[in-house]
């Protein structure tokens, strides 16, 4: 009977994540998923991150801002999707479908609301990337992201912060 009891109460597997049958996420991992996100644990302390201390790309050197409650800034988007699979900064697994960004100095992670400024159309993303690296760039949306707000290749877009760094266990719809 209590042979039956154990096999009873081990029938069922643990459902992970926001679609049944994804592996646990890494406690580094920020989840990307195109409906309701839940964001992984965040450190308490994410400016001793490696991802948000001074950086330096092809000669350029970037300070991230530590804080970033008031941000508000215009300016061109682009987005990107040919790196499938590879390693955010964060650490996470870039999926081009996913709600995500990157951007040179915000902390990481943030969320932020990107507007697309021709046609007014808004998503919120996490920022767990860095780039673009270019000086008339200001934010790369993941492919997803750019689709659900009609940019195309470049716009003029409005970032407002709206949480940074994101907080564990949070969760929004989109």
């Amino acid at each position: 009977m209590l042979t039956t009891f154990l096999l009873i109460s081990c029938a069922s597997a643990p459902v992970y994540g926001p679609t049944s049958g994804s592996a646990p996420l890494a406690t580094n991992e920020i989840p990307v998923v195109t409906s309701t996100p839940i964001i992984a644990e965040a450190d308490n302390d994410t400016n001793t991150k490696p991802y948000n201390q001074p950086y330096r790309v092809r000669g350029k050197h970037y300070i991230p801002i530590t804080s970033a409650t008031e941000y508000n800034e215009q300016g061109t988007a682009s987005w990107y999707g040919q790196e499938s699979g590879d390693t955010t900064s964060t650490g996470a697994r870039f999926r081009p479908q996913g709600l995500t960004a990157a951007h040179k100095t915000l902390p990481l992670p943030s969320r932020v609301r990107v507007t697309n400024l021709s046609n007014g159309r808004s998503i919120e993303v996490i920022v767990n990337d860095r780039g673009p690296f270019r000086d008339d760039r200001l934010i790369d949306l993941s492919q997803g992201a750019a689709k659900k707000i009609g940019l195309k290749g470049l716009a003029t877009v409005k970032i407002e912060m709206l949480e940074a760094p994101v907080k564990g266990n949070s969760s929004r719809s989109s």
